[in-house]
């Protein structure tokens, strides 16, 4: 006895499905297993605090009257 099945376009897509959230599983489980990267202390991006201290006294407040000037501009061109 001889039966013909055939997948339903539904079946395919779940059975998809179910095979990607198996090898995301899978995946996720193996980079659980890496050993841990060490961190580095010292930063590329992150300036030193005495790098921090001088930046901040080099830099000069902004007058009132530039920042009026630039708020009467900006509320021209609305």
């Amino acid at each position: 006895m001889r039966t013909h099945t055939t997948i339903s376009g539904s079946e395919l897509l779940l059975s998809m499905i179910a095979i990607r959230l198996a090898m995301l599983v899978v995946v996720g489980w193996g980079l659980t297993l890496l050993p841990q990267q060490t961190r580095n202390s010292d930063l590329a991006c992150v300036p030193s605090p005495v790098a921090r201290s001088e930046a901040r006294a080099a830099t000069k407040p902004v007058g009132s009257r530039i920042a009026d000037a630039a708020f009467d501009d900006m509320l021209r061109h609305d």
